[in-house]
């Protein structure tokens, strides 16, 4: 058995849940972004004890590594090492882009499309990457400022599914009929069942040198 928990932190809403085996048995949320860090411990507790087991009976501890929020990032991944350090049991890291995307596969129905979440990072900017329906990487993760030009190359042979809190500033200004905008809800339950994935193949982060994917230094700014 493998009792894991994961929490989210990285974006607007913050979720914790744990899972056995994958398998979701308590997720809590919290939308008030400048309340993570005082929401975060409260409710890993809250929901371990309700959940019948102990913090001990913990076999890892799953955190997204980001892109998102800086302050997010930074709380979530040193809560998630703390955890760890404490308990002796390993770290696991996942990119927020691709847990959304995993997200969206579940939620979409099977095709060639590509998904392509997004992250707002304020004006026209956003964090993003593209993924195959078997979550196979198609764009690595980065920072663009969007125009009516981005992502011309792909659009022009198939379609594409845009969401996260980023995709309302790329609907205003994209004129291709293949690229659709599209609501996804996405949450640390689906973090759950990629760190599972990661803990059966022994694919673990180094918790000393782990740190968050920030992507860019804050104020710099990337251009296409």
């Amino acid at each position: 058995m493998a009792l894991i928990l994961n929490i989210d932190t990285s974006t607007q809403t913050a979720s914790v849940c744990l899972c056995e085996n994958g398998k979701p048995l308590y997720l809590l949320q919290n939308d008030a972004q400048k309340e993570h860090a005082a929401w975060l411990h409260v409710a890993v507790y809250e929901m371990i004890k309700a959940s019948g087991y102990e913090m001990k009976s913990l076999n890892a501890v799953a955190v997204t590594e980001g892109p998102g929020s800086y302050t997010g990032l930074r709380v979530g991944m040193a809560s998630a090492k703390g955890f760890c350090f404490g308990l002796g049991i390993p770290l696991i890291t996942e990119s927020t882009l691709k847990m959304m995307a995993f997200a969206a596969s579940r939620q979409l129905p099977q095709s060639s499309a590509l998904l392509c979440p997004m992250i707002d990072a304020r004006r026209m900017e956003v964090y993003t990457a593209l993924y195959k329906m078997d979550m196979e990487e198609a764009m690595p993760p980065l920072a663009i400022v969007l125009d009516e030009n981005s992502f011309a190359s792909e659009l022009s042979s198939q379609k594409i599914f845009f969401f996260g809190s980023g995709a309302a500033k790329w609907e205003k200004i994209s004129a291709s009929t293949r690229a659709e905008a599209t609501k996804i809800q996405y949450n640390a339950s689906y973090l759950g069942i990629l760190s599972y994935q990661k803990f059966i193949n022994h694919q673990l982060t180094d918790i000393v040198y782990s740190q968050p994917a920030y992507i860019k230094e804050f104020h710099s700014y990337i251009r296409k």
